[in-house]
């Protein structure tokens, strides 16, 4: 087979045409994600569980986005979200997330139960809606926001048990639908990032923050267009024969 034409390859990763809803969208890594992801020619759905912050966010993007306030921890709203924008996207990007940092014999049932409503169920709900309609039509991409606390316990952040459970089952989640889907034209991934520079890393001390980069090979946290990069790369035609993957961006945190 003769090599591919170098525009050919570039052309993989051209989104343009394509719609991608991102949730979480307002701040941090959901926002970067979808400002990547316009860049590379996709219309953006931007929605957040804060209405006023996904209106001002907004603002950042070139070409203004569709924004809409989301609950993903309510099924309904998920449903009526996909009536309201009256299509399937092309792309769905899984990022709303919280956690919870406390010994687990101080964490309450709320906390419990809202950590894993956020992380596992909405994520649930979402792929369970807009990926029924992508699989109906025969074509989507999902890219699902885990971390590397789905897979192992990090030594400076051990105290959060329901984050790490809910990020294990969002790899579990993804696998199991890539493997539903796969055949009906919709592939479904993860990227599972390490530390990396965000509002919620922001507040631990500093002295957490050096422990985590002496920790990681690469001496640093990673940056929010670092994990960009990866969704925007599952999200294109550059990962076609790629489904079922959680792909870490951790600077090697899991190798040692």
């Amino acid at each position: 087979m003769p090599l591919m034409e170098r525009t050919s390859f570039h052309n993989k990763f051209d989104l343009s045409g394509k719609t991608a809803l991102i949730t979480g969208g307002g701040r941090g890594i959901g926002l970067q994600i979808a400002l990547t992801l316009q860049q590379a020619g996709a219309d953006i759905i931007l929605t957040d569980t804060d209405g006023i912050r996904v209106m001002e966010a907004a603002d950042q993007f070139p070409v203004k986005p569709q924004v809409y306030q989301l609950d993903v921890t309510d099924s309904k709203a998920v449903r009526d979200l996909a009536g309201r924008i009256a299509l399937c996207p092309d792309i769905l990007v899984n990022n709303a997330g919280v956690s919870r940092a406390a010994p687990t014999n101080h964490t309450t049932d709320e906390d419990w139960r809202m950590v894993l409503s956020v992380n596992l169920d909405g994520v649930f709900y979402c792929s369970r809606t807009f990926g029924s309609l992508m699989a109906g039509r025969g074509s989507g991409t999902i890219v699902n926001i885990s971390s590397m606390c789905g897979e192992i316990v990090t030594r400076q952040q051990s105290v959060v048990t329901a984050y790490n459970a809910s990020k294990a089952g969002v790899n579990m989640v993804t696998k199991t639908l890539a493997c539903e889907w796969a055949r009906s034209g919709v592939r479904v991934n993860a990227v599972a990032p390490g530390f990396v520079q965000s509002e919620m890393t922001g507040k631990y001390p500093d002295e957490v923050i050096n422990a985590w980069s002496d920790q990681t090979p690469m001496g640093r946290l990673g940056q929010p267009d670092e994990v960009a990069s990866a969704v925007h790369f599952l999200a294109s035609d550059a990962s076609s024969y790629i489904t079922g993957t959680v792909l870490l961006v951790d600077g090697g945190y899991t190798c040692w």
